[in-house]
């Protein structure tokens, strides 16, 4: 949007007149069978794997709700990749849940779970296990659809913890953005203090041979430079020395293995995201760090590894443990609310909004804007400047440089190419920079002209370089 400063207000005017005028078309995505048309979402009742489901689609994605199973969202499906993971050992099959047992269905696909979880008190979530949160039958309404679709998914109230959920999910009609408001309300007569966590099953099977896993899949959080764990993460469980895990350049990384894990992290830059490096497929998950506010474990990010897992045997002997359980190739991308005191009746609500994009396992940062691979760089040329970089954006648009002279002012606002995001990003194009240009600023700019935010700023000079 444009900032109220007159400075930044008349910049903005002017970069979005100069891309009305450039004459560049915008991407055009062909929509799929059961999709909608361009200037619309829709909202629809389906069936999914044997199960009575929801659909909701745009023209960039689909998303299949299944409110019977505990109001989870089962699968996204972007530019014709599905990113969630669906057990195939429940399809189509539903358990109600049986009070005081600890048998969990792992049906798949993202839910919310309440933290911090354990057995100690009634303050702890002995979990995963089926119960009203996590098997209950949510109620399924539509709020609205068309510009905008917005589905409520309203959960019955669990004895145990006090809580009752409700989702709500919405989609607009001209991006693949998904925002969710999680909210969880306190069902009991007593005081209670929850941290609400978002869990996402994202597949890590190889997508050309399911019997084994995807050996370029990775996570990625900006590691917290002040963390109050010692290697900037914590491993939960598992392997300590795990390597899996590791942090460069200020980026906590994960590349997926198969032997089971769960690691902490304290980061506090508000983004995960999840890579599939082999097909460049990404989701980036955003939420609100609250730095004053206490997290479960300090945590505000886990992710969790399935598989199989180091144990000690009856004799005190080193084993590997596995179990059925262990075979299907997952990895949970968490994100935790902050703890909240909620007095009886009080609720308390958890947004987060998912991007999906393209780019490669080589991510460095994420904007508002888009995934940045490869950063923006400047080549001074004999004709001008190249302009380089590898970057998946959150929005269809165009790419605009904006050129800045050394008083902050801009020079020129030059468009681009058109983007979308169902396409990696690579960018190398000359152009001609104003003079007295001392830094550019890669900007994208939607559909319906709106600056989006950047994707990068490099210095125009002999030394130029990314920022």
């Amino acid at each position: 949007m444009c900032s109220m400063n007159l400075s930044n207000r008349v910049a903005c005017v002017t970069l979005l007149t100069i891309v009305a005028s450039s004459g560049l078309a915008y991407p055009r995505i062909g929509t799929q069978p059961g999709q909608s048309s361009e200037s619309e979402c829709r909202i629809e009742p389906t069936v999914f794997d044997g199960w009575q489901a929801q659909r909701i689609t745009n023209q960039w994605l689909q998303l299949i709700l299944v409110p019977q199973l505990g109001g989870r969202l089962m699968q996204v499906t972007f530019a014709g990749h599905p990113f969630l993971f669906v057990n195939p050992k429940y399809r189509g099959q539903y358990f109600l849940p049986v009070e005081g047992t600890r048998k969990w269905f792992n049906y798949g696909g993202d839910k919310i779970w309440p933290m911090p979880e354990g057995s100690q008190d009634d303050q702890h979530w002995p979990g995963p296990i089926a119960d009203a949160l996590d098997d209950g039958n949510y109620a399924f309404n539509v709020a609205s659809q068309g510009s905008q679709c917005v589905v409520q998914l309203e959960g019955p109230p669990d004895a145990r913890t006090g809580l009752q959920y409700t989702r709500e999910i919405s989609v607009g009609s001209d991006s693949p953005e998904i925002s969710f408001r999680a909210t969880m309300r306190n069902a009991s007569t007593h005081p209670i203090r929850w941290s609400v966590q978002s869990v996402t099953q994202y597949d890590t099977a190889d997508a050309r041979n399911a019997t084994t896993f995807n050996h370029d899949f990775w996570a990625f959080a900006p590691a917290n430079p002040s963390s109050s764990y010692l290697d900037s993460f914590h491993v939960r469980s598992g392997v300590a020395d795990d390597p899996s895990y590791s942090v460069k350049s200020g980026l906590f990384a994960l590349h997926w293995l198969y032997l089971q894990g769960e690691v902490w992290v304290d980061s506090a830059a508000g983004w995960v995201a999840v890579v599939d490096g082999a097909s460049h497929f990404a989701m980036v998950e955003r939420f609100d760090f609250e730095s004053s506010a206490e997290y479960p474990g300090k945590a505000t990010v886990i992710f969790y590894k399935n598989g199989p897992a180091v144990g000690i045997d009856s004799k005190g002997a080193a084993v590997i443990r596995t179990s059925s359980e262990d075979s299907p190739f997952y990895m949970e991308a968490e994100l935790n609310s902050p703890m909240v005191q909620l007095a009886s009746g009080a609720s308390y609500t958890f947004d987060t909004r998912w991007f999906p994009t393209r780019i490669g396992s080589d991510l460095k940062t994420v904007t508002d804007a888009g995934a940045i691979d490869e950063p923006l760089a400047v080549a001074i040329t004999n004709d001008g400047v190249k302009l380089s970089a590898t970057v998946g954006v959150f929005f269809a648009g165009k790419l605009v440089a904006r050129f800045i002279g050394k008083d902050d002012s801009e020079l020129a606002a030059i468009p681009l190419q058109a983007v979308n995001p169902a396409e990696v990003l690579t960018l190398n194009q000359q152009v001609k920079a104003p003079a007295g240009a001392k830094r550019v600023s890669l900007r994208l700019v939607d559909r319906r002209g709106v600056d989006r935010g950047s994707l990068g700023e490099a210095r125009v000079n002999h030394d130029a370089g990314s920022f």
